[in-house]
């Protein structure tokens, strides 16, 4: 009987951590997808940041180093400008990415290093209990904004694309998501762009993926996805926010 669908070889034959409904585990895949699509197995080196993705050393088949909360970015260009000939990925939450790391996404990106990241936004804190995030939706409900985020108290949540978008060394930012099997395979093509980008070194490439976190927003994972498509992507819209490939003279179309 001919195989039509198997585990990637670069993802770890190993039981995942994470709770049911959680979508890590379809883009772990994805990313061990792209991996053993361009043959680089071997090449690659991922930076694992701190929250529910921490143990995702465990689950690549790549060589994998931990980096410090918010600093994988930093990691990702020491690495990367050591070993230049490698493909270096990061694969960050977003408490990781957007509050602690904020600098070193910032300026990695400005800087226009050479690196590929794998930001997950499900809009909470997962590991720690279900703070509120820097993504954390107006009106939310998180175990610090139990009234719901007040944009007079807290502030606005980030749009990172839409942010990092203005940067010239930005090569892609892309937000993608992963409620339906359409939208999955639009995340596997933007992983893809992204580490093909790494490459022909094009600069830094983001792809930004709304995922769920079922456990932290109280609901089922059906519940989950349904909220996603309601409440995330109406907020955070899904497209190509920056592609060098789509500029003339430096400048985007």
């Amino acid at each position: 009987m001919k195989t039509v669908f198997d585990r990637p070889a670069a993802l770890s034959d190993v039981p995942l951590h994470y709770c049911p409904g959680c979508t890590h585990g379809i883009i772990h895949r994805l990313v061990a997808e792209a991996i053993d699509e361009l043959g680089i197995a071997g090449q690659t080196i991922g930076v694992a940041s701190v929250g529910c993705s921490v143990f995702s050393y465990n689950y690549f088949e790549c060589d994998m180093v931990q980096a410090a909360h918010g600093r994988a970015p930093a990691v990702a260009t020491g690495i990367k400008r050591t070993h230049p000939d490698n493909f270096v990925f990061t694969y960050q939450g977003d408490g990781d990415l957007a509050a602690i790391g904020t600098a070193e996404t910032v300026h990695s990106a400005t800087r226009g290093e050479n690196i590929t990241i794998i930001f997950v936004n499900n809009a909470i804190y997962g590991m720690t209990g279900g703070q509120m995030a820097p993504t954390t939706l107006p009106g939310q409900v998180t175990t610090t904004s139990p009234y719901g985020r007040d944009r007079s108290i807290q502030g606005n949540p980030i749009r990172v694309c839409e942010m990092l978008s203005t940067l010239d060394g930005v090569a892609l930012a892309a937000r993608v998501s992963v409620d339906s099997p359409k939208n999955v395979m639009q995340a596997k093509k933007m992983i893809l762009k992204a580490f093909k980008n790494q490459e022909e070194k094009k600069g830094l490439s983001i792809v930004e993926i709304l995922s769920t976190c079922p456990t932290n927003w109280g609901v089922s994972p059906e519940k989950a996805l349904d909220w996603v498509r309601s409440d995330m992507i109406p907020y955070y819209p899904l497209g190509v926010y920056k592609d060098v490939d789509a500029t003339e003279g430096g400048a985007a179309k």
